[in-house]
């Protein structure tokens, strides 16, 4: 009994420091009370009701709403007074119509006119010129008018402070307004983009962070990264009742202002004064505020890789967005190679050499990787699942395809797995392979570079009818899927494959081809042309396969014209 009255008196004095004491009294009794069985006496009593003001709307929220149609989303564990309405369709409602209050009122009155209001991507307001307002269709013009100095200033002056990146939002909302300056710094023109909490592809990664494990999202800009993070934030914060912890260094995933945004839950915000910050911000998280989960908008610099490593290794899941296109954009990227965990050049010994058939030195993973899972964002409604980030990087450093798991979004809401994890089926010959029999260069097509290497008999092609199989190192099979749509190819016209053996031809990234040369020595030994592109772009790609169906073509003519001649040298003969 001397420790507990000790230990009451203690915590009895700590909670003085939070005011106001009426709200903590049931709190102090309780720490008094020899039993410590919960009781409904000891509820803490209802605080005031919180209230919101916002600018007076040219029209009733109810007429709103009903040229708003669209879904519900519901947001758990979000409380509200009894002034803010509980239905989130129409929080989504009222938010729109405190971005629209921005607007003078013939402006207003307009938009709220069209038909696709509740497909609004932003409005534009540029001294001077006509305002516009861009729907998916194009774009509406408002006014007539011009825009005026007053209409600038009556839209700023109901928003928050500019930044320094020249950014600034509604308190409690997502949406941002941009601003455009002149040589003295006076602003001329603003862009009003909504912002909106879309549902939907958090489910998706359900299975890869309800355990603990870290999870990467790779993306580029607009496919739809801090969406995703934001709701995994408040899956984790309120189905999975864990403390989560956003770091928001440019206000996107929890909106603008000191209360942040209902869509994340019941996650905490942190802000970030200067993206330069960020990686302080990041540590100071971590010592202060003992989260289990670190959400991070956007991971770009050595020292935020540092940071976030850091923290992975005291144990706490992480959750964060890195722009690229694949992983192996990351890879390849220095400030963010220590995401998964970093390469190192290693100089193996003679019979290590020997026994692997490769050069004395290789690429190789230097340590454990900051996250378990990595996730690579292909539209707003497929995903590409990693599920074990370090075996990913060293297939790939190995020259091997990954595995890789597809998902996707369909129509109805329903979940699809399109392609499951991939078999290793890679296998090197058990002949020895030399590096002396790599030719060398010899030139440049279409912004490529080809390896003359001797095609395969003719006794050994392929008829019209059987596909080319490709052997991809250092290129996404999902980008060469693309481009085979744009050429209008057919998905049976060239077939992805994993064993090199078995692939009439060979495509490769430059820069990934130089620091693998068992993937040389295996298609010099095999007799397979290889055509290497300068980068990974689409465009490169496309001169190569158009390049590889050209070669093609002229080895079909040249066995067309052989058998012809050989037929007109047997009827002389016979002649």
């Amino acid at each position: 009994m001397h420790s507990y009255s000790l230990c009451a008196l203690e915590i009895s004095d700590f909670i003085e420091i939070f005011p106001p004491k009426q709200m903590l009294r049931s709190l102090h009794s309780h720490l008094h009370t020899p039993s410590l069985a919960p009781s409904s006496s000891h509820r803490c009593p209802k605080s005031p009701p919180f209230s919101f003001h916002f600018p007076p709307r040219p029209f009733p929220l109810r007429k709103l709403g009903k040229s708003l149609p669209g879904h519900r989303r519901n947001f758990p564990g979000c409380s509200a007074s009894s002034s803010v309405p509980e239905d989130d369709f129409e929080v989504e409602q009222l938010e729109l119509a405190r971005l629209l209050d921005l607007l003078p009122e013939g402006m207003r009155r307009r938009v709220t006119e069209h038909p696709e209001l509740h497909q609004l991507i932003e409005v534009v307001m540029d001294l001077g010129r006509k305002p516009l307002a861009r729907f998916p269709s194009g774009d509406f013009v408002l006014s007539d008018c011009p825009i005026t100095h007053e209409d600038l200033g009556h839209a700023t002056s109901q928003v928050g402070d500019f930044a320094v990146d020249n950014r600034a939002g509604i308190s409690r909302t997502l949406h941002r307004i941009s601003a455009i300056r002149n040589r003295k710094g006076t602003i001329i023109g603003l862009t009003c983009r909504v912002g909106r909490a879309i549902s939907g592809s958090a489910p998706l990664l359900r299975d890869l962070v309800q355990n603990g494990a870290s999870l990467l999202l790779i993306g580029p800009p607009g496919v739809g990264k801090t969406t995703i993070i934001r709701e995994i934030a408040r899956m984790l914060a309120n189905d999975y009742r864990k403390r989560v912890m956003i770091v928001d260094t440019s206000n996107e995933i929890g909106g603008d202002g000191d209360i942040p945004h209902a869509g994340i839950g019941n996650a905490r915000r942190m802000q970030v004064p200067d993206s330069d910050m960020q990686h302080k911000v990041l540590i100071e998280a971590v010592e202060n505020h003992m989260p289990q989960v670190i959400v991070i908008d956007e991971i770009g610099t050595k020292l935020e890789a540092m940071a976030a490593s850091t923290i992975a290794q005291r144990g706490i899941q992480l959750v964060a967005t890195a722009h690229g296109v694949t992983i192996e954009n990351v890879i390849m990227n220095p400030a963010l190679e220590m995401l998964v965990g970093g390469i190192e050049s290693v100089t193996l010994g003679d019979e290590e050499a020997s026994r692997r058939r490769v050069q004395k030195t290789v690429l190789e993973r230097k340590g454990p990787a900051t996250f378990n899972s990595a996730v690579e964002i292909v539209s707003k409604t497929e995903l590409r699942i990693h599920r074990s980030l370090e075996a990913t990087v060293d297939f790939i450093l190995s020259g091997r395809p990954p595995n890789v798991e597809v998902r996707k979004i369909g129509l109805n809401g329903s979940q699809e797995i399109l392609m499951e994890p991939l078999k290793d089926s890679f296998s090197t010959n058990d002949q020895d392979i030399r590096l002396s029999d790599i030719p060398e260069k010899i030139c440049e097509i279409a912004g490529f570079n080809e390896y003359n290497l001797e095609p395969r008999s003719m006794d050994e092609s392929k008829d019209d009818e059987e596909p080319i199989h490709l052997y991809a190192y250092g290129i996404a099979e999902g980008s060469i899927i693309q481009v085979m749509k744009q050429l209008e190819m057919s998905e049976d016209a060239i077939l992805i494959t994993d064993d090199i053996s078995k692939a009439d031809a060979l495509l490769a990234s430059q820069s990934k081809l130089k620091k693998n040369p068992r993937i040389q020595a295996a298609a010099s030994f095999h007799g397979i042309p290889t055509y290497v592109t300068k980068t990974s772009s689409m465009m490169q790609i496309t001169k190569a396969l158009r390049a590889l169906m050209r070669e093609r073509e002229v080895l079909e003519d040249l066995e067309t014209a052989d058998k012809s001649n050989s037929v007109e040298i047997k009827d002389a003969l016979e002649l």
